[in-house]
């Protein structure tokens, strides 16, 4: 019972949204409030307390998710406040992987933008409960009735709004609670720590009883006890009515809706309070589930402190620490226990690991912890190998969960140092950067002699260049960025190889054919066998699917890796005692190669959709500026003489697009760019 009371009284949550709809400052409100701060960070003037890197400080973005925890109503909720700039998208993926709920802040006049309908699908994909939270309803052109419709309309979820405005842009003033039915307004000298309820003015009491009635029919209709009261009643007390939105949520049947104007302090009680009341404890959601490396069995570890050790590295972060260079992994810790000194069994490497120390973290800061338990997130040190993805466990009872995956980078970036003899210096220093983050990648070109950065956009690579000159004393030399390619091919195509050769003192023979298909945009790549069971020993065939995979590495034409290719095992012989591996592995990349080039290859390119908001007066000159990039508008929105547009564009011809929009309408439009998917190079120029 003491396990059960511990677990039900944490709260693991993440806040995410696009950039600028206000996250870090929400959360800042949620430090003072909960009096974890004794003021107020601000983005603007870079006092955000989880805003701690100097690069954050002074762009004003979240670059890198930072973990924080407060006390709320008796509750430890833990928060991580994540990045809304689609370059650090990695940061957003590796912390929806173990969060229990997630808060979705959109913004009242941007509504569902382009990197929230992306965050949206992330948390999708985990099956993460979630509550949103309009935020900046004070903001010229803001909109809640808007925003419930594209809720609706673009993420394809049901919005079960809670709360109501009471006003908008300048007259927004608070809120109305429509399970008490009373209007709340916050107290401006108190910085809306202090706040009370009265009734509800007159000329909203029609749309709140309307709201209202709406909201108790859509929790009834989803219980059927409560469906039963509610027939015989034709209301739902609010208690009943907590505990079907609590059930509704975990089960993703509806999206409890808040609203506010965090930099006006309102509106965030309400929402830390549903945190508490809706979203899921570490033991309602379900068990962490992977495969024993020893049984090759799935096995689940439920949310118990008494089961064996488990827990998950979302995280590693490379640290300045008294002189030297640490790195802290953070974990989510699934069942069991962990206390300093405890050996760990890394299930990736087979290799054990010990904890050296255990933290609370509190962005940039960590209070120092002699154990953790199950539903706990923590900071560990002393673990050298692990990384991003890692499943830790007791040795004695081993398991690996599920791996994360990550979109691959579409920029890159030569890189060199200025000063001869710091090559080794600069080998070192991305490896930590590489290591600590999955969408950063690192390789040689052995044509130039120079190192060759790949990341997810110019500002990440800005970034972690910046990174390199500032934490690890780099002067370097860094080319333009450049777009990565793809290939595939637009024809099926057929091939097959022998490789019958002696060497090393020994005969090898392998012989495959292959068939090669192209699949639409975003299927990826696929391997599949239509051979007999004994025609090829299955040994041989993992050994000809993993000489595909790297043989679609090295590309056609270009050498940019290959996309979107079925490649069927069509045919095949083996030798009792002369066929090997090495023979199956070079016969294999022989006829995918040769399969590639009678496909008809061609070049992709990634293509980036846009959402430009300008005033209405400079849409031609939007249209002109996309068209002159070689894109295509896809639709417009008018709001209130502010026009929203969306696109699609070469993310080639977008480089230094942000200086030209702004010139091109006097600084008055801004836009937002999320990778959308790889489309064919028009011309078929060779790319260098």
């Amino acid at each position: 019972m003491a396990q059960r009371a511990r677990l039900s009284k944490i709260r693991n949550i993440g806040i995410i949204a696009h950039i600028d709809a206000g996250k870090t400052t929400t959360t800042e409100r949620v430090l003072y409030y909960a009096g974890v701060a004794h003021r107020m960070g601000e983005v603007d003037d870079g006092s955000a307390i989880t805003d701690w890197m100097d690069q954050e400080r002074e762009r004003g973005i979240t670059i890198t998710s930072a973990a924080i925890t407060v006390e709320w109503r008796g509750h430890q909720v833990n928060i991580i406040d994540t990045p809304g700039h689609v370059d650090f998208t990695a940061e957003v993926e590796r912390s929806l992987r173990v969060l229990d709920g997630a808060v979705v802040v959109l913004c009242g006049r941007g509504g569902v933008e382009p990197q929230s309908e992306m965050v949206w699908h992330q948390a999708e994909r985990y099956a993460v409960p979630r509550l949103i939270f309009v935020n900046k309803m004070d903001r010229v052109g803001a909109d809640f009735d808007r925003t419930l419709g594209q809720i609706r309309t673009v993420l394809g979820a049901k919005p079960l709004p809670l709360y109501l405005p009471i006003g908008a842009e300048s007259r927004f003033q608070g809120v109305i609670d429509l399970l008490n039915m009373r209007a709340i307004f916050w107290e401006a000298d108190t910085l809306g720590a202090s706040f009370s309820d009265a009734d509800i003015p007159a000329e909203l009491i029609a749309a709140a009883e309307q709201a209202r009635a709406e909201l108790v029919e859509t929790v009834a209709a989803e219980d059927e006890t409560l469906l039963e009261r509610f027939l015989e009643q034709g209301d739902l007390d609010p208690a009943d009515l907590q505990r079907g939105i609590r059930a509704g949520v975990r089960e993703r049947l509806f999206v409890p809706v808040f609203v506010g104007a965090a930099l006006r302090n309102i509106g965030v009680q309400p929402l830390m309070d549903g945190v508490i009341d809706y979203l899921p404890a570490p033991n309602e959601v379900r068990p962490a589930t992977g495969i024993n490396p020893r049984t090759g069995e799935t096995e689940e570890r439920p949310a118990e402190e008494k089961g064996p050790a488990c827990a998950l590295v979302f995280k590693t972060y490379t640290t300045s620490a008294e002189g030297g260079r640490g790195r802290m992994n953070f974990l989510r810790v699934y069942s069991g226990k962990l206390a300093e000194g405890d050996h760990v069994f890394n299930s990736r490497l087979g290799e054990k690991e010990r904890v050296a120390r255990l933290y609370q973290a509190h962005a940039d800061k960590k209070r120092k912890m002699k154990e953790v338990q199950a539903g706990d997130i923590c900071i560990a040190t002393g673990l050298k190998l692990s990384r991003t993805g890692d499943t830790l466990t007791d040795p004695d009872h081993p398991l690996s969960l599920e791996a994360m995956t990550f979109p691959e980078p579409v920029v890159m970036a030569a890189l060199e140092p200025r000063h001869a003899g710091e090559e080794e210096k600069l080998s070192l220093a991305l490896g930590h950067l590489s290591a600590d983050d999955p969408t950063f990648r690192v390789s040689f070109d052995e044509n130039t002699g120079q190192t060759i950065i790949k990341g997810m956009g110019e500002l990440h690579l800005q970034v972690l260049e910046e990174r390199l000159t500032r934490e690890f004393n780099l002067r370097l030399r860094v080319g333009r960025p450049q777009v990565t390619y793809r290939e595939t091919i637009t024809a099926i195509a057929e091939a097959e190889s022998t490789f019958q050769r002696t060497t090393g003192g020994r005969d090898h023979y392998g012989h495959v054919a292959l068939r090669l298909t192209p699949q639409p945009r975003g299927a990826e790549n696929d391997f599949a066998s239509r051979l007999a069971a004994d025609v090829i020993p299955a040994v041989f065939l993992k050994v000809i699917a993993q000489a595909v995979r790297d043989a679609g590495e090295s590309g056609i034409r270009y050498g940019y890796p290959v996309l979107d290719i079925l490649v069927e095992l069509i045919g095949g012989t083996y030798h009792e005692t002369n066929s090997s591996e090495l023979a199956f592995r070079t016969a294999t990349v022989a006829a995918f190669r040769e399969a590639c080039r009678n496909g008809e290859p061609a070049l992709m390119e990634p293509i980036m959709r846009l959402e430009i908001v300008c005033p209405s007066d400079f849409v031609g000159t939007v249209h002109q500026q996309i068209a002159a990039r070689h894109g295509r508008m896809l639709g417009t929105d008018v709001r209130n003489n502010i026009s929203v547009l969306r696109a699609e564009a070469p993310l080639s011809k977008m480089f230094g697009y942000a200086t030209d929009l702004r010139s091109g309408t006097q600084g008055r439009a801004s836009y937002s760019m999320v990778f959308d998917k790889y489309d064919r190079v028009s011309g078929e120029q060779k790319i260098t």
